[in-house]
This record gives structure tokens, sequence and C-alpha cells, in this order.
């Protein structure tokens, strides 16, 4: 191969291995021979330009992890595939005759990879990046395919063994610090953990169907100046739709998030970072949480709706939350909560503790925080629940009359935290802080 020209590969073409039974040992076989012609660091001004490996449309078993341990490597698909899992694990025997498809499609790779007994994070990754020295590893890119751990397992609780969220599998695991990392157009299913990075800088995830995974997103160790942009995203019931942890810069927009997600996302000592213009959805109460002292971040333009669990088969699921911890709840200081639409669409009669009044907003912890501006809009609603999770789901989400409104606290501090501000937000009775040490000014109230 002449190392100008010939740096695209074809899994399928590719004399090593048969990548309709291991994939990985196909895509490991190109990497050597990619390592092997690009050894020469400096030629002439010529370097190790990486290479491209194309994944045509068909199914793709994978039994052996692939290792990406070189620089400028694009791995690409011709379509992301993805389709409900969940919806299919959960349609009547005998309907499933009837149904069109039965798996996910496109470019898929099917994650059969023995999991390594009891080991945690990289062992049940489908893709594990990891390069030690310097520099760090840069510019892998992973691109329109799917990747589907095919069936979750039992995990003792006597959920049906396919609606758990539990498999050990991972779709992409990066170990290593990196740089200019991009995974877009990608689809992602039935796996415990769809995308973890560690210590990312200048990461892209962009634009990919992320959903009917334990844990979506999940952004470790540290990072900084990073990216997650126009994705569609759910999590299951025990696991983070996006976490951060110890990042900066970090920003986080125009995403649609699905509900059902423990969080829609959650910022752990995260700071300087931007939470903007996404439409988030949940089933339960948490949505958003600066947890560790996540401070001088903007939450702004948000979308956040949370209503109730309309699909049989997850009814009565929850995230272990009550209605006071709030739907965006925040331990840090200086962070900016301004012009978001909050719609709270539940049965009083549902609402744990019985009695309580739900909290939208929580200040627990920290100084300094700017609360402006939210609308918050909640109805009493009886909501019911259906077999079809698509039709349930389109229901409940257009249903947007209620006999009553819903009693609820637009915004509660809590005595740590201290020195906020606090404005047209909510009324007088509906914000709960001490205006001895925060600055409040309430909405006014409709004819008054």
């Amino acid at each position: 191969m002449d190392p100008c020209t010939d740096n695209r590969y074809d899994v399928t073409t590719w004399p090593v291995g048969d990548p309709a039974e291991d994939i990985g040992e196909v895509i490991n076989s190109i990497i050597a021979d990619v390592r092997s012609r690009q050894a020469v660091t400096d030629d002439s001004d010529r370097g190790k330009p990486g290479a491209v490996i194309s994944i045509p449309p068909g199914d793709f078993r994978l039994r052996t992890q692939v290792l990406v341990d070189i620089s400028y490597l694009r791995i690409e698909g011709s379509g992301h595939g993805f389709t409900s899992s969940s919806i299919r694990f959960n349609v009547p025997d005998d309907e499933q005759s009837a149904l069109h498809e039965v798996w996910p499609g496109g470019s898929r790779i099917l994650v059969d990879a023995p999991l390594l007994g009891e080991a945690e994070g990289s062992a049940g990754a489908a893709f594990l990046v990891a390069r030690t020295g310097s520099p760090r590893i840069s510019s892998v890119e992973f691109s329109g395919f799917c990747i589907d751990g095919l069936h979750f397992v039992a995990d003792g609780s006597g959920v049906h063994p396919e609606n758990t969220y539990v498999n050990g599998k991972t779709g992409i695991h990066v170990a290593s610090a990196n740089d200019s990392f991009r995974i877009n157009g990608m689809g992602f299913v039935y796996l415990e953990h769809a995308v973890t990075v560690y210590h990312a800088d200048a990461l892209s995830i962009h634009d990919n169907f992320i959903a009917e995974c334990g844990n979506c997103i999940e952004l470790r160790g540290w990072g900084q100046a990073s990216k997650i942009t126009d994705n569609l995203i759910g999590a299951g019931f025990k696991g983070h739709s996006i976490y951060a942890e110890n990042h900066g810069g970090l920003l986080v927009t125009a995403n649609n998030v699905f509900p059902r997600g423990a969080s829609s996302v959650h910022f752990d000592g995260v700071s300087r970072s931007s939470l903007t213009n996404n439409r988030l959805h949940s089933f339960y109460p948490g949505m958003v949480v600066l947890d560790r002292d996540s401070s001088e971040n903007l939450v702004g333009a948000n979308h956040f709706l949370r209503d109730r669990e309309p699909w049989t088969p997850f009814d009565g699921v929850d995230n272990g939350r009550d209605d006071l911890f709030g739907l965006v709840s925040i331990c840090g200081s200086n962070n900016s909560v301004i012009g978001n639409h909050f719609s709270e669409v539940l049965h009083s009669e549902g609402i744990r503790p019985a009695g309580a009044t739900p909290t939208i907003i929580r200040l627990r912890e920290g100084t300094g925080n700017f609360v402006s501006s939210n609308h918050v809009v909640a109805l009493d609603a009886r909501a019911t629940t259906g077999e079809s999770a698509f039709s349930a789901q389109v229901d409940a989400l257009l249903a947007t009359t209620a006999p009553e409104r819903l009693r609820v606290t637009t915004v509660a501090v809590d005595p740590p935290s201290v020195q906020n501000t606090i404005l047209d937000s909510g009324t007088e009775s509906e914000v709960l802080a001490d205006r001895a040490t925060n600055a409040v000014r309430p909405t006014p109230k409709a004819g008054s």
C-alpha cells in the first residue's frame, strides 16, 4: 500500500478475519497495519496521517474488544441504525410476527464480547481508546454506525430482564487523556454505558442518537472546553443521560433529553460551563443537579417538563428522590439560572412525601446564585398509562389542560445557601427563602 494514498480500509475487503463473525479482530488487524506502515514521526515534514476504517451497512458481531491506540483514526459507517429495542422487547408475543423490523440496522455492531469476570469500566467496552505517553492521543472519530448491546440481563430486582438497563457492556470507553475527539452521528442502544470519556479536551459529542442505555454520556476524571450538542438522549432509571465531573468550559446545548434517566444532566464539580437551550423531559425529580460545589455555571433558556410515566411496563418505577428535591438542585456558588421554562404536570395524590408541596428550583448550599425570570406552569393532572410507548407518550405530551393548578414552591433556599438573588421566579408565597440573608423580588400576581 502507498502510505500517501491508501489509508482507507473497508472491513469487508480486509484479508484478516471475518467481520460478520468478529469485526473486532478485523479492526484490530487494520489498526496494526496502520501502525506498522506509519512508523516514522517526521519524514520531510510528513508524519502519521492516520486512516479511515469504513463499515458498510450490515450486521457485524464483535467478539474481540477493539483497542484504538493511534491518533487520526476515523471509524465510519453508513447509518446510525437506531430503533427502539425496548418497545420491541415489551411487545406481546402474539404481536411479534407483525413487526416490520426486530433489530436495529444500518452499520450495526453487535456487542457479543465475553465480560471479564466482575471487572468494571473498560473491560466491557466494545471500543477501548487507550495510549500512554506524550502527546495525548488526538483526533479519533467515531461516525455513522450503531453499537448495540443486544440484551439487558436480570439484576435480582424482579424487573423484566430486558428492562433492567444492566449488562456490563459499554459502547466507547476512552481511558486516556485525549484531545479533539469526535463522536458524531452515532447510534447507541441497550448498553449499560454508551459513551464514557476520561480526561477530555475539546471533545465533540454531536448529533448522536443515544437511548435505551443505562447511562448515555459520562465525562469522567476531568476535562475542559468540550461540547455535547444536538443529541437525542435517554438513559435508564438507574443512570445519567448526561454526566460530567471536574470539567470547565463545557457546553451542553440543543439536546433533546428523553425521560426515564435518573437525571437529565448531572454536573459534579463542574465550573464555568453552560447548560442552555435544551429540551429536558423527566418522570422524576432531580432533572438537573449541580453538585459538589459546581460554580459559575449558566443554566439558561431550557425547557423542563416533569410528568408521570405513561408506559405500563415502567409504571411505578422511580429514581428514589422525592418531590422536595427540586427539578433543579444546586450545591455551588455564583451560578445563574435564567429564563427557563418549567412544566410540572403531576397528580397531587402521587406527590411524595404525601401532602408535600413540590419544589422546582432548590438552592441547597453555596452563595451568590442568581435566579431570574423563570416561568413555572404547574398542573394537577391525573395521567393515564398505556401499553403503547409511542401513543401513550404523545398523548401525555399534548395534554395541556387540567382542572386545577398544582401548588408548588418555585424556589426553595436551604439555610446553608445565602446571599443569593431571586428575581421574578415565583410569587411571594412561592419563594421560600430567608429574606434577611437573600435578596428576593417576587413575581407580581395577576390582578394584584
